[in-house]
């Protein structure tokens, strides 16, 4: 089956979706929890460039829906946060995979810099959030992490051919 995303495939995108939704749901300690990545938001941005016709704007969405239903936010914030980044990745895919891996990780850092913005600002819409530096820590934690991120998902598309 060379050439299309195979069950197998398939379980491997989503079994890496559910790992990352796992580590944002971990407790830490309040010390180093404003340092937590967004592993969603890493994963799925690797799987819109990786496969953006397969993982695209809508099944970002719907991994946005479910990350506002476990957190208890309002409904559709992340949803929203995660349609917009992963609109912007999949328009300019093909430039994104030509960038060397760190200038990918800027570019992953400064979208989701801006996706955490868009989440603070919707909830300043409905509620009266405290603005704090937790979304610039995780954001340049996430830049940070983006080339691990890259390499270990790269492995496992090519190890299972996930195409």
């Amino acid at each position: 089956m060379s050439g299309s995303l195979t069950g197998h495939g398939k379980g491997s995108i989503y079994l890496t979706l559910i790992v990352a939704i796992i580590l944002t749901m971990v407790p830490l300690p309040v010390a180093i929890d404003m340092f937590r990545p967004d592993w969603v938001a890493l994963v799925v941005l690797y799987w819109v460039i990786a496969l953006p016709h397969h993982l695209n704007v809508v099944s970002a969405w719907i991994v946005g829906l479910i990350m506002d239903i476990l957190l208890g936010s309002t409904l559709g914030i992340h949803a929203l946060s995660m349609a917009v980044i992963s609109c912007v990745v999949a328009a300019q895919y093909q430039k994104i995979r030509n960038f060397s891996v760190w200038q990918q990780a800027l570019v992953m850092g400064s979208l989701i810099f801006v996706g955490q913005l868009l989440i603070f600002w919707v909830e300043h819409l409905f509620a009266s959030p405290r603005l704090n530096t937790r979304f610039v820590w995780a954001s340049l934690s996430s830049t940070l992490l983006w080339p691990s991120v890259y390499l270990f998902l790269r492995y496992i598309r090519r190890r299972f051919n996930i195409r």
